[in-house]
């Protein structure tokens, strides 16, 4: 006997996705976001963000979801369309995103460990550039680079900031994470790197009491920090469906030809 399959469905506090929500509520049977076998999410980039953060914390543990745009960029959302939603959920496509795990600690000895799912950065406070040295693989790499500052993204989030910022569009699957510097004025000819996603970054804060530098982990802000430590965190997986005609995979590649 084939068990029902359990769905959530959450929406953004837009009135396009409220609309949306309020219409599908209507179509089908659906659960608690902690009780799903499948999660329905409504909204934009930011929003399915924000789902995919909430579902790193469900006490269940995570399952696929299936995003639909109604928000601006939608890049890691499907077409939205108010029917054949049965139809698009048995022929989506799945794709696996594994986080990155940032460790931060602040100049009062303080540790906070937040996953992120597009990006770590690091970002100078004040006008003061920001001086860091860079490790990976416990070697020293770039003694001082003198910046506003660096991030490092996953192949998913690698089109997002990591992309404005000059950085390299990593193909879904590719085993790598793009490390790019922010506006880079000492050594001037650094332009990032492209490393393997068993690498564990180290970026220390040189003078952190007068450059002040915060990190962020997708949109989770810790300021003052001394040093901080990435790695993937393949313990945390997720899994994205997207419509066959219209993968993830399939965008990222395109974004490299776009003028």
């Amino acid at each position: 006997m084939t068990l029902p399959v359990r769905r959530a469905l959450v929406a953004s506090p837009t009135a396009q996705a409220q609309a949306a929500a309020a219409d599908l509520l209507q179509s089908a049977d659906w659960v608690d976001f902690d009780e799903a076998d499948y999660v329905i999410a409504l909204g934009g980039d930011g929003f399915m963000l924000q789902t995919l953060h909430r579902m790193l914390e469900r006490r269940r543990g995570a399952v696929p979801v299936f995003g639909m745009n109604l928000g601006t960029v939608g890049f890691l959302m499907n077409e939205w369309r108010g029917y054949g939603l049965e139809d698009r959920l048995a022929r989506a496509k799945p794709f696996r995103v594994t986080p990155l795990k940032m460790t931060a600690t602040g100049i009062d000895g303080r540790v906070h460990t937040l996953p992120a799912i597009n990006e770590v950065s690091l970002l100078r406070e004040t006008r003061q550039t920001a001086k860091l040295e860079v490790m990976v693989n416990e070697r020293i790499v770039l003694p001082e680079l003198a910046c506003d500052g660096i991030l490092a993204a996953t192949p998913a989030g690698s089109t997002a900031y990591n992309f404005s910022a000059q950085g390299p569009i990593l193909p879904l699957g590719s085993a790598l994470i793009a490390l790019t510097p922010i506006s880079p004025f000492r050594p001037r000819r650094w332009r990032g790197a492209i490393l393997p996603d068993k690498a564990r970054i180290s970026i220390k804060v040189l003078d952190p009491g007068k450059r002040p530098v915060s990190a962020v982990a997708d949109q989770r802000e810790v300021r003052d920090v001394a040093q901080v430590d990435i790695c993937m965190d393949r313990s945390r997986e997720l899994t994205l469906m997207f419509d066959p005609e219209h993968a993830l995979d399939d965008r990222i590649t395109m974004e490299q030809f776009v003028s």
